[in-house]
């Protein structure tokens, strides 16, 4: 049965870096030397990040190293990186609820379910209880978290959001991603780190869904339970639907990347392998996976790819053979928002819903495992 998104709300921290003045950090922190300052200026170009916005830049009238006195003196434990998390979180995590709520016409009362996804903080009670609080939502609402899962934990939440929706008629399920990935800048200098730094930023997204009303009588199509119809043209739905989810774990890929709790904060470890790797792997699986709701790429109207980077956007758009269009969308959000890890494929499914995209859509994310997580929109 498929679940309506009533509606999507995102949040941005007020404050954000230029693609110079992110160089211009990068150097600082990682104390680089002449030749390393040039590739880290490369790498900046490279990057496709234009602006990036953290909860940790002060006003932007003041010099570089005042902007941003989190990094100042030492580098932050892990406990210092938590108790700003504590401070920062709930506040970005109410502005994309809001928004979400007031994008589905929702009273914040009749959320029944609440699923919170982050990869960047953990503090119990955490942002959940804030947006309870704030909202308010009904004390009584469940709540699920989905944790450290990486850049593809919202679409491992919508799939939590599909299940309660489905199982209950009455639900209605607030979703909410949200990372504070600059807690987690590394310095000193090592090349995959240098390349994550130059990448991850801050924001929230917030999705309100609730059990689509079922078809009238004699309007099933004659496909397999659960198939997309086999003739005629696709359905019409007055909302954005969620119909199914998919999820993978790329053989001999585990290396590849990588999320770990360190001393001071959490170390990212990113193998260049990883665009070559979803190259080679993530046509075949993802046409079986199509398959199975009688569907093929060429049928998919528009699609919402994680933008891991650059160089992977371009790998994805390589092995599926889809036009420069397709990835706009998301080397936009990357241009103007940089990767915000879980939150960022919500960004892109405003972005294209804002835009009529054509239908059905594919939202397609990966992470440590490798695993690729995709959801299949109409």
């Amino acid at each position: 049965m498929p679940v309506n998104l009533l509606g999507i709300g995102t949040a941005l921290p007020s404050h954000r870096l230029s693609q110079t003045e992110s160089a211009a950090m990068a150097q600082r922190l990682s104390a680089s030397n002449g030749a390393q300052a040039t590739l880290l200026r490369r790498l900046q170009r490279r990057s496709g990040v234009a602006f990036r916005h953290s909860v940790l830049l002060a006003d932007a009238d003041g010099t570089l190293p005042d902007r941003l006195p989190f990094y100042t003196d030492a580098n932050p434990t892990t406990a210092e990186r938590m108790a700003r998390f504590a401070v920062e979180a709930g506040p970005l995590a109410l502005m994309a609820s809001s928004a979400a709520l007031a994008a589905a016409a929702v009273d914040p009362a009749a959320i029944t379910h609440l699923v919170t996804v982050c990869c960047t903080g953990f503090q119990a009670p955490g942002f959940d209880l804030e947006l309870i609080q704030g909202l308010p939502l009904d004390p009584n609402v469940a709540r699920t978290q989905v944790g450290f899962m990486g850049c593809h934990g919202a679409l491992n939440g919508l799939r939590v959001a599909h299940a309660f929706a489905q199982a209950d008629a009455g639900a209605r399920v607030l979703l909410c991603a949200l990372e504070l990935c600059s807690l987690h800048q590394q310095l000193g200098w090592h090349p995959e780190r240098v390349v994550a730094n130059a990448l991850f930023a801050d924001g929230a997204a917030a999705t309100v869904l609730a059990a689509a009303d079922p078809p009238a009588a004699g309007a099933e199509s004659g496909a397999g339970a659960g198939a997309w119809p086999e003739q005629g043209p696709l359905p019409v739905f007055p909302l954005w639907q969620l119909l199914a989810s998919g999820s993978t774990v790329l053989p001999d890929s585990a290396d590849a990347m990588a999320w770990t709790i360190g001393d001071h904060g959490f170390e990212m470890g990113l193998s260049p392998r990883v665009p070559a790797l979803i190259a080679a792997r993530l046509a075949p699986w993802l046409d079986g996976w199509l398959a199975a709701w009688g569907l093929d790429r060429a049928a998919i109207g528009s699609w919402a790819l994680h933008p891991g980077g650059p160089r992977l956007l371009e790998a994805v758009r390589d092995c599926l053979d889809l036009p420069a269009s397709a990835i706009e969308p998301s080397t936009a959000v990357l241009r103007e928002c940089g990767n915000m890890s879980s939150a960022t494929v919500l960004f892109i499914l405003d972005r294209l819903q804002r835009a009529g995209a054509p239908l059905p859509c594919v939202a397609l994310a990966f992470g440590p495992g490798l695993c690729v997580e995709a959801a299949l929109l109409g």
